[in-house]
């Protein structure tokens, strides 16, 4: 039976931890804050506890001038030195053939689009939402709930593969099975996967 698989992007499917770690410190240089270092950063991107507006720029929401910045310095550069991961374009080609995939991002559409696109991926995808397409991102289950009702799945037959506590969140509360990844930005001591081959042999039986 054909089954849904919906995929995290940033730290799942395609690394893009230099990049996001650039974007926001450049937004923190133009507000006269310190440079983060990027494991720090990329950990506390994924913390589904933390405000994540007051902890990298000591506000307690994002300003427009931070979502401006960052938009407009991530759009430019956002495909400089992105890559996927060891193994992934494999199996998103033999998972593409038995099942569907879709990807949920608490990124921008545009800009997951535009790198999927230029990674040569964008095609397996029968789905990709972002934050911009919900009003409320990861860990909320929104975004999942909506690509499950667009494409007709139903819970039983979908299942989350991400990086992050947040992803963990979202999938237990749309109420669908998820799988963590230990090659991202988060480490899990949970049961999670340590390498693609052996996430490609599970989902092989999915």
């Amino acid at each position: 039976m054909k089954k849904l698989i919906i995929f995290d992007m940033d730290g799942t499917v395609v690394n893009t931890g230099i990049m996001i770690t650039k974007t926001i410190n450049y937004v923190r240089k133009h507000m006269g804050l310190e440079p983060i270092e990027q494991k720090l950063m990329l950990e506390k991107l994924n913390d589904p506890d933390l405000n994540s507006a007051e902890y990298f720029y000591g506000t307690k929401h994002f300003t427009d001038e931070q979502t401006r910045l960052f938009e407009e310095y991530y759009d430019a550069n956002c495909i400089i030195g992105v890559e996927l991961y060891d193994g992934m374009r494999e199996l998103l080609d033999e998972c593409s053939k038995i099942h569907t995939l879709s990807i949920a991002t608490n990124a921008h559409t545009d800009f997951a689009k535009k790198i999927l696109s230029h990674l040569e991926v964008d095609k397996h995808f029968s789905m990709i939402i972002g934050a911009d397409m919900v009003t409320t991102p990861k860990p909320h289950p929104e975004m999942l709930e909506h690509t499950m009702q667009k494409l007709n799945f139903s819970k039983q037959n979908s299942i989350l593969i991400g990086d992050s506590h947040k992803d963990a969140r979202a999938a237990i509360s749309a109420g669908i099975e998820y799988k963590l990844v230990n090659w991202g930005f988060t480490e899990h001591n949970e049961d999670a996967f340590e390498d693609i081959k052996s996430l490609r042999s599970y989902l092989s039986t999915f």
